[in-house]
């Protein structure tokens, strides 16, 4: 009998771990109107907007540049980068870890408001809308509203 009980106590625990291979942990955020999020493996941390170096010859969706405990690190609109158009009066960077990048830049997000990390069953996520468009993972239905889960690696290609 006691050989049942612990058999029932490891499939309750492989049970969980199933339960928690199937969510990942993202970052929501702000763009105009809408809610936004990333994987928050991507994400190192979140400053306040502070003051921005243009940089001559940049593309459009760069706003300029900024010294970040020593490291010179990019500072990209993501309404101008995915074509969003909204307004709104960006206050918080989202800095992502430059380890996941391909050339290991130093980038950050402007983005209106940083809202809270959550969890995501994969169960609730759905299929991008445009299957050609490697920036967008997917979206969320959460509480009636949709949150559209931006990759930041294929967006900056």
């Amino acid at each position: 009998m006691r050989q049942d009980a612990i058999t029932t106590e490891m499939s309750a625990d492989e049970t969980d771990a199933e339960d928690s291979a199937e969510e990942v942990q993202v970052l929501e955020f702000q763009l105009g109107p809408e809610t936004y999020c990333v994987d928050i493996e991507y994400v190192s941390e979140i400053v306040d907007k502070g003051q921005l170096t243009a940089v001559p010859n940049a593309p459009d969706y760069v706003e300029g540049v900024m010294d970040l405990r020593g490291r010179t690190t990019s500072i990209i609109n993501p309404k101008s980068l995915l074509s969003i158009d909204a307004e709104g009066e960006s206050k918080r960077i989202v800095i992502f870890d430059p380890n996941k990048f391909e050339d290991e830049a130093a980038t950050g997000w402007l983005v209106d408001e940083v809202y809270q990390v959550v969890r995501v069953s994969m169960d609730d996520v759905e299929d991008p809308p445009l299957e050609k468009d490697d920036s967008i993972e997917g979206v969320i239905k959460r509480d009636g509203d949709l949150v559209v889960w931006i990759s930041p690696v294929h967006a900056i290609e």
